[in-house]
């Protein structure tokens, strides 16, 4: 009874003894973690802080102030709980290889939906156009009502809601028609060969002045566009603001056409020759 009593009391005071040795061995690893943790904490918060004033002052999207700030918020974090986990003794090798292959089984299946997000990220930052702009895009036309992160939302003059991907969207061509404030409205009309020039052009050019959406500066042209085919097709072009648009586009067209009808100014009248053999 006393030899087990004595090969117990060893036992425990071995198994104390590692204890004790464990402790030696890994507390002050454990507290530096803790430190590390308390100092990478505050770390974080002001890099994050200073990153959310930048993109403030520099009046990015709010979605993309929100996203960025989340964004760097969890990378940093991720890296701080790495070096944490490195610092315990935590064998890492295993853990990155497992996470480089799931970026890349993610990032191919997710190919294309990348390519918007990263399109979408580029947009936000250089503003090709904003909110309410009317732009030319993929082969269509209208105003953006919405840019998200993987899409850009169009309303064209039809009222039809046009979703664009902006992978496709960052790397094509987009022709913002709201740039500059006032826009130039392309409008094509013929008239007969035989009308003097400078009275189709006083004519058309008065009529489109009568129109109250129609800028004074700059003032509307008129120009010969070409003479062939038995007519004379001028390029009418008034100014107008952008929001009116589509207005001066069909009124400034009726105004020149009952200006011409008013002052004797004829349309083209097709000839067909027909030849017998």
């Amino acid at each position: 009874m006393l030899l087990q009593l004595t090969g117990a009391l060893d036992s425990s005071t071995g198994f104390m003894s590692k204890i004790i040795d464990m402790g030696y061995t890994y507390l002050p690893k454990l507290i530096g973690a803790v430190l590390v943790y308390l100092i990478g904490s505050l770390i974080i918060k002001w890099i994050c802080g200073l990153l959310k004033k930048a993109l403030e002052i520099r009046k990015f999207d709010p979605s993309l102030q929100s996203f960025l700030y989340s964004l760097v918020k969890v990378l940093l974090s991720i890296l701080l709980i790495l070096t944490i986990f490195g610092m315990l003794g935590v064998n890492l090798t295993s853990f990155a290889a497992i996470l480089a292959g799931l970026a890349v089984g993610v990032g191919a299946a997710l190919n294309g939906t990348l390519g918007n997000f990263a399109g979408g990220v580029m947009m936000l930052i250089f503003k090709p156009f904003k909110l309410g702009d009317l732009i030319e895009a993929q082969g269509h036309v209208g105003n953006v009502i919405e840019q998200g992160i993987f899409n850009t939302f169009l309303l064209t003059p039809e009222n039809k809601t046009v979703i664009l991907a902006n992978g496709a969207l960052s790397t094509g061509t987009i022709v913002n028609y709201t740039t500059h404030g006032n826009l130039r409205v392309d409008l094509i009309m013929a008239v007969d060969p035989s009308v003097s020039i400078e009275k189709a052009r006083a004519v058309a050019t008065e009529a489109m002045l009568s129109h109250p959406k129609v800028l004074r500066t700059p003032a509307p042209e008129v120009n010969v566009l070409k003479v062939a085919d038995g007519m004379t097709t001028l390029a009418i072009r008034p100014y107008c603001a952008q929001a009116d648009y589509w207005d001066v586009f069909f009124g400034a067209q009726e105004k020149v056409k009952n200006a011409f009808d008013a002052n004797n100014i004829p349309g083209p009248i097709p000839h067909r020759v027909i030849i017998n053999k």
